[in-house]
């Protein structure tokens, strides 16, 4: 699990393609010592398994199903990410929580500088927006943020200078896809409130003897 909250902003320093996967190389300024291969890191909100872990760099290895439903279909060496480590117990949750698993692809339509705050306007598919609500949470590139406002097409966001400063989301130009993670508690309530819709099932009967 994860919280939102970015630690670092790190770089795709190499892209391996193969037929069922890719490999990525990133470059961090992250405290690397403590970490172990099989270690789980968002990238850019995506969960990924290190491979292989350097002073200053570490590798992940993505599946055909990953790229379908994460920007880095389209990734390029040289790509700024957002990067958090896994939530650790005793961990600070300053964002909210965060799985790592990225549902699909929103889309940039519109950004606007209001004083030091950026506005931004992202799309979503349909079958995405029942799960983003008036200032409810969703992850976008892996940044915790709070919904401003949620209609039927999409969902607006403002960004402090910090978070523009300290996460990928200031690189964004109108027209870009990002990784979106819905809130996961939406998920969960849907699916309690489709069970409490069934109806009940029949009590078997028999007879009580004495």
């Amino acid at each position: 699990m994860f919280t939102g909250i970015i630690q670092d902003v790190g770089c795709i320093s190499c892209i391996r393609h193969e037929q069922a996967q890719a490999h990525f190389s990133i470059s961090t300024s992250l405290d690397t010592s403590n970490w172990h291969i099989g270690d789980s890191i968002a990238v850019d909100g995506c969960c990924l398994t290190a491979t292989t872990i350097c002073s200053d760099s570490f590798d992940v290895t993505l599946s055909l199903e990953t790229l379908k439903l994460t920007v880095f279909a389209y990734a390029e060496e040289g790509r700024r990410v957002n990067l958090e480590p896994a939530l650790r117990m005793g961990d600070a949750l300053g964002g909210h929580m965060v799985s790592g698993h990225v549902d699909g692809l929103g889309r940039l339509e519109e950004l606007k500088e209001i004083g030091e705050h950026r506005f931004m306007r992202y799309s979503l598919p349909k079958e995405l927006l029942r799960y983003v609500v008036h200032k409810g949470s969703v992850a976008v590139n892996g940044v915790s943020l709070t919904v401003n406002e949620a209609d039927d097409h999409g969902f607006t966001v403002n960004l402090i200078p910090h978070t523009l400063a300290n996460t990928n989301l200031g690189d964004l130009k109108a027209g870009d896809a990002v990784n979106i993670e819905t809130d996961l508690l939406g998920r969960y309530v849907e699916r309690l409130m489709a069970q409490q819709g069934q109806p009940a099932q029949p009590e078997q009967s028999g007879e009580l003897t004495g």
